[in-house]
């Protein structure tokens, strides 16, 4: 009967560890050592459930005590070693990783983990020759293994066929899936076939927690949020004392537009792991989108404090854009960029940070060398091609002429519920956002991707590729309302209110204006203007997370300027009434008459909440969340002018367009 309890805890515990749930594990084995405290079986198992717990020393003190009792077991001595190097206790586990190989050469894996040990205190040589025993004695995690040092040295190619050889031979290799597409992912971005690959392995092996984490990163990358969250939700129940699932919950929930949510999963992964300088960071942005600005400042300081020469955390911090470094923090920030070993990107975020401290301490020709030594280190990595931009911009306004728009009107869905802001970035959209979003029927989304998903799909499955633009003159008159339902269908899952409107705050979608205005008609649309030199102005001096590749060369943003200053010229020429234009220089000048404007142009009442915008409560994510939680300000008026001595090349470039502007945009700042 014993022997019966035995095997029948035994089976328990073994199936718990197999299905991702090491505490279940820990609590079978814990009850049966109760009574049989001496049982090497269930210390092992028990030590295995600790490790996958990450609880390492409680690990080790198990093992070492089921070693006292039998030191006869080969694996006892691997999973101590084991234990003992995930600690980076590596002089520690060699010897037990070699008397486990002593006693049962066969091991495969300890030929493995007395490789990475040996390799970490700097015995090469013979680190080697335990790798070669690996390969031997498991010629499939060998090749693995080859791939990925491949893609680790930048060999990409014979990465892809390395794992792809390990693949033909056995299609259910759930590792060189996953590492297959990780390459895809990171690789080439190919996030479709990363995330069908991942899918697959998740089928093959539900409980292998790393598979869900990085098909969660992977589903985040394609903005397909709700089945990110649903990853990272499963990894997390699989390993409930995972970090890195909380933490990659969090982002997803962040990502979705739940700031709430996201905070307690990045709190959760913070209880877990409190010195991740990533994780701290990710807390961090949440914080400051629900407009926590002493939590976000500590954990993003926290960030620092486990990465000084985490620069990304410096700019973000320099981002709250009403935060002002200390000194030490301003020296510590000078002093990394005189150390070798520093990333670009990293560069780059130490410059922009140190431009906007001394732009706040109104040393503006320092402010003036570190943003644009910034933006000409940051140049080189982006990828942004005026002439390509220019040509689609002149393509687009050529098909959406006053005879198609004509020919094509009344097809698109009658719902109003849109209202679109557009522009271009730091040109005031996010303060014509946060009025609306202050009425009680209109609620603010932030930015939706919906529109140019749209676009990008016209083409996406025709033989002759032919894409938007020109696709849509292939378009069935059913095919723009269905179109505009597509549009407020993927809105939707942004949305969490019952409000009868809602916000699209992406600038960049002011090209694709017509297709708006012909599968939603009644879509409103407002238009963030900015005198032109301080929305360029206000680009260059901005690092942004991703896209508006523009705004990083003197010469790209004025063409880009004028492009988009052409392009919704052509939208008030042939969609009149529809765009109404709002200038940051008048919003600020006159609150309330702009407010009426505004309201007026989307049918709404005059309500006074929208006056007093700054005492709305609600999520921002943008740059200037902080900006818009304060009552209306003068400061950033005309601030051009003082970087005037460098912008002949814009004032020259731009100046047609300046002198058609309003007196009040024109002249403010004077």
């Amino acid at each position: 009967m014993k022997s019966e309890t035995k095997d029948a805890s035994l089976a328990i515990a073994i199936d718990a560890l197999r299905c991702g749930r090491p505490l279940r594990a820990e609590e079978s084995c814990r009850d049966y050592l109760v009574m049989n405290p001496g049982c090497i079986d269930h210390l092992r198992l028990l030590g295995k459930a600790l490790l996958k717990q990450n609880r390492l020393p409680e690990a080790e003190t198990q093992l070492r005590f089921a070693l006292s009792l039998n030191a006869g077991i080969p694996q006892l001595h691997e999973d101590l070693g084991s234990a003992l190097a995930l600690q980076k206790k590596f002089e520690e586990a060699i010897p037990f990783l070699e008397k486990a190989i002593q006693l049962e050469p066969r091991l495969p894996l300890a030929h493995k983990k007395l490789g990475q040990a040996l390799f970490a205190v700097g015995r090469g040589a013979e680190a080697d020759e335990q790798f070669e025993e690996y390969f031997d004695k498991d010629p499939e995690s060998g090749a693995v293994a080859l791939g990925m040092d491949h893609f680790k040295a930048g060999r990409k190619d014979e990465a892809i066929a390395a794992f792809r050889g390990v693949l033909r031979s056995n299609p259910d290799n759930v590792d060189a899936m996953r590492q297959l597409a990780i390459v895809y992912w990171r690789g080439d971005k190919n996030l479709s076939d990363a995330e069908a690959l991942l899918r697959r392995a998740a089928e093959k092996a539900a409980d292998f927690v790393s598979i869900r984490l990085v098909l969660g990163a992977v589903l985040i990358d394609a903005n397909k949020h709700t089945d990110a969250i649903e990853s990272y939700e499963v990894a997390a129940k699989l390993e409930p004392d995972n970090p890195a699932a909380w933490s990659g919950l969090g982002n997803a929930y962040a990502q979705a537009s739940y700031p709430e949510k996201s905070i307690s999963a990045f709190a959760k992964s913070l209880e877990l792991q409190s010195d991740s300088p990533a994780t701290q960071m990710g807390y961090a942005h949440v914080l400051k989108t629900v407009g926590d600005q002493p939590g976000a400042v500590k954990a993003y300081r926290a960030a620092i404090a486990g990465k000084p020469n985490f620069g990304e955390a410096y700019w973000s911090l320099a981002n709250l854009k009403v935060f002002e470094f200390e000194e030490s923090e301003v020296s510590a920030m000078e002093k990394q960029l005189t150390q070798s070993g520093l990333t670009d990107s990293e560069e780059v975020h130490f410059r922009f940070s140190l431009g906007k401290t001394y732009e706040d301490r109104k040393d503006y020709e320092r402010a003036w060398h570190y943003y644009d030594t910034g933006n000409k280190k940051q140049r080189p990595l982006v990828s942004h091609d005026p002439l390509e931009m220019e040509l689609r911009h002149a393509e687009i306004l050529k098909t959406f002429d006053p005879a198609f728009i004509r020919e094509h009107s009344g097809n698109g869905c009658d719902a109003a519920d849109p209202i679109l802001i557009v522009g271009l970035p730091r040109s005031g959209s996010t303060l014509v956002e946060q009025i609306l979003a202050s009425h009680s029927q209109v609620e603010g989304t932030s930015e939706l991707p919906a529109l140019s998903k749209i676009a990008a799909s016209m083409g996406r499955y025709r033989p002759d590729d032919m894409q938007f633009p020109r696709a849509v003159h292939e378009l069935r008159g059913k095919d723009w309302r269905a179109y505009g339902m597509q549009y407020l269908e993927a809105a939707q899952r942004h949305r969490q209110s019952d409000r009868p409107f809602f916000t699209d705050k992406l600038p960049n979608n002011f090209p694709l204006v017509g297709l708006l205005h012909l599968i939603l008609p009644n879509a409103k649309v407002i238009n963030a203007r900015r005198h032109p030199l301080d929305s360029c102005m206000g680009g260059y001096k901005q690092l942004f997370a991703r896209g508006q590749n523009f705004t990083y060369d003197l010469a790209d943003l004025s063409h880009y300027y004028r492009n988009y200053d052409a392009v919704m010229k052509h939208w008030h020429e042939v969609l009149p009434g529809k765009v109404l234009d709002v200038h940051y220089e008048e919003t600020v000048s006159d609150l309330e008459s702009q407010v009426r404007r505004i309201l007026d142009h989307c049918g709404l009442p005059f309500e006074e909440s929208c006056v007093r915008f700054h005492e709305t409560k609600r999520a921002v994510k943008t740059a200037s969340s902080e900006q818009v939680r304060q009552p209306i300000y003068s400061g950033a008026l005309g601030k051009w002018r003082k970087y005037q001595g460098h912008l002949d090349m814009w004032i020259e470039d731009l100046d047609d367009i300046i002198a058609d502007l309003p007196d009040v945009v024109r002249n403010a700042g004077v």
